[in-house]
């Protein structure tokens, strides 16, 4: 039976994935609306010193939370330097065990993993990425002109850290770079795996994008919350409340500002031209990557492997970590060729 106290947690931790949603989900929408006004602005950016170290204190607050990586790469690539945790694996994997790349969503950079990583960790070999030109302590040098330099940057990466063939796992923003790289680089890619990619499959909800217009007018920041709270689903409450993971999403939204481009919806063409294994995962309820739109299409074009988790929302990975934990390991084992 669930007590009362447990109850409460539960709702409790329900409410701050939301709101963390919301959180994500703005940061999602302003920089789209903010790339369509002016698109190729230039690198991105700490807009102050002090900005970046409020930043780094909330980063460093949720990565305390991992075991210590085995290294951390700096990688230099024609468009700035990648920072790249990597976890060696320890424990002998089934088959050849080939390592494993994560590509974060938007403002979330490699400590969105935390709830995951603590089921991989030891098992295989793990790289997890700060993507170039979002928060996180990866640093741009050059613009980025159109998203397929999203593909280069990675692959620049991957070649530094002498990797010739991984599992690819990206979540939202993420999964959509994580998509255009396997498009473009294919013979590199043993599987990947999306997580409510956004924009390569459908369109964003329009109800988004008029909610969202509330966070980049100069108005009240109690008409913000609410924007947020529609966002997400939750309360004006549930908003203002913050997790470690939720402040350093919060954080980089203040302080950072980006210079990514939007990806674009893949033609069918596209999809089909996709000739490696490829794995879907999409959120019942909130969905940014089309929910169960997005997955009939996904299943339409061939897609070896897509589910649709019943009440989840974007924040996926989060919500459903002990079970896509334990499936994906299974997935890159039945695909380490």
């Amino acid at each position: 039976m669930i007590t009362s106290d447990a109850s409460t947690r539960g709702t409790s931790r329900c409410g701050a994935l939301k709101a963390l949603l919301a959180l994500v989900v703005a940061c999602l929408l302003v920089d789209r609306a903010v790339a369509v006004v002016a698109p190729g602005r230039g690198v991105g950016h700490w807009r102050s010193r002090e900005g970046f170290e409020s930043y780094r204190a909330a980063y460093d607050e949720v990565m305390a939370t991992l075991p210590v990586p085995t290294h951390i790469h700096d990688v230099a690539t024609g468009y700035g330097s990648v920072r790249v945790y990597e976890w060696m694996a320890t424990r002998d994997a089934p088959g050849v065990a080939l390592p494993v790349v994560l590509l974060p969503g938007i403002r979330s950079g490699t400590p969105m993993w935390a709830n995951n990583l603590i089921h991989w960790i030891g098992r295989r070999t793990l790289y997890a990425m700060d993507a170039i030109g979002d928060a996180g302590l990866s640093t741009q040098s050059v613009p980025v002109t159109s998203f397929d330099d999203q593909a280069t940057w990675v692959e620049q990466t991957l070649t530094g850290l002498d990797l010739d063939r991984v599992h690819l796992v990206g979540h939202s923003f993420g999964g959509a770079i994580a998509a255009t790289y396997t498009r473009a680089h294919p013979g590199r890619v043993a599987s990947v795996t999306l997580l409510e990619p956004v924009m390569v499959l459908h369109q964003l909800p329009t109800s988004m994008y008029l909610w969202s217009a509330l966070l980049i007018l100069p108005v009240p920041q109690q008409w913000k919350d609410r924007a947020l709270a529609e966002i997400g689903g939750v309360s004006v409450e549930e908003v203002q409340q913050r997790t470690p993971l939720s402040g350093m999403v919060d954080e980089g939204s203040k302080h950072y500002a980006a210079a990514t481009l939007a990806p674009r919806i893949f033609t069918d063409q596209e999809w089909r031209s996709l000739s490696v294994p490829v794995r879907v995962d999409l959120a019942s309820d909130k969905s940014l990557a089309g929910g169960t739109a997005a997955a009939a299409r996904a299943r339409s074009l061939g897609t070896e492997a897509v589910t649709t988790w019943p009440q989840t929302t974007h924040s996926l990975p989060v919500q459903q970590a002990e079970q896509l934990g334990p499936e994906l390991e299974q997935y890159w084992t039945n695909h380490d060729r």
